[in-house]
């Protein structure tokens, strides 16, 4: 694969703004380049400094963890902000296309329409993989990007592993793996095959496992030379100094992090034990995620609905390919899984 062949030409000629911090690296006594306010911050924060443009210390610090280089490293507000910097890198609007495979993340196609780019769909099966049919299908497509799911949001599962690397071998454009979900997944992350494949994009994000969605972080992991390009594109400081440090300080805090996940796939085993035990439930899918999703025998959004009337919110996807009648329960606390079973068996 030819990146530079993927890249807009307009972007690939394109000179980015360069920032205040972006000329400058190291210490200094006199900071009077970026007019900030060098008498300090309204409030007991003291944000008065623009943030590093390139997160470098952060990028540091993910570095090992990941398995991969710094260079190799976007960071964003939130994965959101890289899916819709990739459609703009690769797609000229009213042109280029992207490639889904519903029932998936809604912002893929969002982040399309926004940009006025075209969006071909390739359906799962109905067990939510990819067929053979489906393969063939993304390698003979002439869309830019693919938007690989994996685990898959809303059906929580694990594509097959020899069908993306098929995806990966044949397909022209850009891979785009999403694994929000896979710290909760018993698979290696496609991070170690990051190198293999120059056409390989893995997304993953501070929001799920690490408990951090009130932060705003989402990580893109390539080749140097595409992330150079996602660095082009992106506004000059879009991880803010807040974000950054608190992003140090979960780092700082894996063992945290790895309790956290275990409580979280403790409760989805008993979710798991625990669902299809009652009356109203029809089937509940396998998940590699922190959610399960759910098909109920009687009206799902009516489900719903009394639910939400008990004050328990949960995600109706009835509408979504492949997904009639279901809902997508979020593992919760011990309190809050009782709370959602013993409203169901009220239902029942």
């Amino acid at each position: 694969m030819n990146l530079e062949n993927l890249i807009r030409p307009n972007i690939r000629a394109m000179q980015p703004y360069s920032s205040a911090r972006d000329e400058f690296q190291g210490q200094a006594q006199v900071m009077l380049d970026a007019n900030e306010n060098s008498l300090g911050s309204a409030g007991p924060a003291v944000f008065n400094r623009y943030p590093d443009p390139q997160q470098r210390a952060v990028k540091q610090a993910l570095a090992p963890l990941k398995g991969v280089q710094p260079d190799q490293t976007f960071l964003g507000n939130g994965s959101d902000e890289a899916i819709d910097l990739l459609v703009r890198l690769t797609c000229t609007p009213g042109q280029d296309r992207i490639l889904v495979l519903p029932p998936t993340y809604g912002m893929y196609e969002v982040a399309a329409n926004l940009n006025d780019v075209g969006v071909e769909r390739l359906p799962l099966t109905a067990d939510f993989q990819l067929s053979a049919e489906t393969v063939a299908g993304i390698v003979a497509s002439e869309a830019k990007l693919v938007f690989v799911c994996s685990p898959n949001n809303p059906t929580g599962n694990l594509l097959h592993a020899a069908a993306i690397e098929q995806v990966l071998r044949g397909f022209r454009g850009l891979v785009v793996v999403d694994e929000a979900y896979a710290d909760f997944a018993a698979a290696p992350s496609w991070l170690s095959r990051l190198d293999e494949f120059p056409n390989l994009v893995v997304l993953q994000t501070f929001s799920k496992a690490w408990g951090l969605a009130g932060l705003r972080l989402g990580m893109a992991f390539g080749s140097s030379a595409l992330i150079g390009y996602l660095n082009k594109i992106k506004p000059p400081y879009n991880v803010s100094e807040a974000t950054q440090q608190h992003a140090l300080a979960g780092l700082r805090a894996e063992a945290e992090f790895a309790a956290l996940r275990e409580q979280l796939l403790a409760g989805r085993r008993y979710l798991e034990e625990q669902l299809p035990a009652l009356a109203i439930v029809e089937r509940v899918f396998p998940s590699d995620a922190n959610f399960l999703l759910v098909r109920f025998r009687t009206d799902a959004t009516s489900v719903y609905e009394l639910l939400l009337s008990r004050g328990i919110v949960v995600r109706n996807r009835t509408t979504m390919p492949g997904c009639a009648g279901c809902l997508r329960l979020t593992v919760g606390t011990p309190g809050e899984n009782e709370q959602l079973l013993t409203a169901l068996r009220q239902l029942s």
